[in-house]
């Protein structure tokens, strides 16, 4: 992919943002404990279904902790986004908002777990991309498999945009 360059979309280009401004820079830095220490999350595990819970100031995200940790991770992400990202309680609200953060969550949860300022130095042209990102960003094979397929799918032959 030497000729073709991507440019990332608003949610990739915020998380991103959101990440270098909290000091989040290079992989080693996306430990769930640390993020949601540095954010003023309360974080724990729990052998029940992860959530998050946001009331006045007190924000906490539970992970299940019978998930291995790369199921953690994900799980951690998801919860991470409704916190930064949605308002309301989805047992109040209707079918097509709830679908709506959801949806949300699912392609933040993408772009935090391996977030795109930090891919600059990997080959895309390398048949194990995937592979390598999964072990380097401590994630599901299936995360990393479709942070590189949007990449690839949604790099452009244009100027003045970031080259992968």
């Amino acid at each position: 992919m030497t000729t073709k360059t991507y440019k990332p979309t608003s949610l990739e280009s915020w998380v991103s943002r959101f990440y270098r401004l909290n000091g989040l820079l290079i992989p080693e830095d996306l430990q769930p404990k640390e993020i949601a220490e540095r954010i003023g999350i309360m974080y724990i595990e729990e052998p029940r279904a992860s959530y998050s819970v946001e009331q006045d100031n007190f924000k906490l995200i539970n992970v299940n902790e019978n998930l291995n940790d790369y199921e953690k991770r994900e799980h951690f992400y998801h919860e991470l986004c409704h916190i930064l990202r949605h308002y309301g309680n989805q047992m109040m609200m209707p079918k097509a908002f709830r679908e709506l953060q959801e949806w949300d969550a699912r392609h933040f949860t993408l772009y935090a777990s391996i977030p795109f300022h930090m891919l600059h130095n990997y080959k895309f042209k390398d048949e194990k991309i995937s592979e390598n990102l999964a072990i380097d960003f401590n994630v599901p094979h299936h995360i990393a498999k479709e942070r590189v397929s949007r990449i690839l799918r949604n790099a452009i032959i244009k100027k003045n945009k970031t080259v992968i």
